[in-house]
């Protein structure tokens, strides 16, 4: 049986298994999900001395250590969603020197302030944390009349995989937030509360 490392093994155990799974599958192989720590080095070492057949990474990580060539296979976000804003950078400053913001202003970007927006808020909505298994992904795209849009995708998976709850959202830029909230609304009224409480439940963190 083939044996792949993550370090969130409960957070994407049900959400991000399916590609993996299927790969192992077609080797004639099931999976075991193994959970690991340590930082990209220490992962990668445990593929490439034989520890373990596969690690599961945030690519965005890869790509800013110059390593994404590393990776054999990208997982496509139509079958796995990543954690609600992987992958954006912040910077942080004092709000009182007007100078340092203005300069720091010329660094920020929009679209990506947007989607991060929409999909904090859908987490925050949510009442969930960095352990819960919740994944949002905002893409921006065009709209009937040329314009941009957000595509707010958001998934909640319980423990085991067996329950997921997933649905989508569109809006404006500026709606960002509220597109957030509104499609976190869409998935507890779907029952993504029924599968936090299995979270909250899981004798296994």
């Amino acid at each position: 049986m083939a044996e792949a490392g993550t370090v969130a093994p409960r957070r994407h155990r049900g959400h991000w298994s399916a590609a993996p799974h299927r790969a192992a599958s077609r080797a004639g192989h099931g999976l075991r999900v193994i959970p690991i720590r340590g930082n990209v080095d220490t992962r990668l070492r445990k593929v490439a001395e034989g520890e373990l057949d596969a690690v599961v990474v945030a690519s965005a990580g890869l790509v800013r250590l110059d390593r994404l060539p590393e990776a054999t296979e990208l997982l496509d976000p139509m079958l796995m969603l990543p954690a609600p804003a992987q992958g954006a950078l912040a910077v942080e400053c004092r709000a009182d020197d007007g100078e340092l913001v203005e300069a720091l202003g010329a660094l920020d970007h929009k679209p990506t302030r947007s989607a991060v927006i929409a999909e904090r808020a859908l987490l925050a909505t949510l009442e969930a944390g960095c352990s819960a298994p919740v994944a949002a992904l905002a893409e921006l795209a065009e709209d009937d009349d040329g314009g941009e849009e957000i595509y707010l995708r958001g998934a909640v998976v319980s423990p085991d995989g067996s329950h997921a709850v997933k649905l989508s959202r569109t809006g404006t830029l500026a709606d960002a937030e509220l597109i957030g909230r509104r499609l976190a609304a869409d998935l507890l009224d779907a029952g993504a509360d029924t599968v936090l409480g299995e979270v909250h439940n899981d004798p296994h963190p």
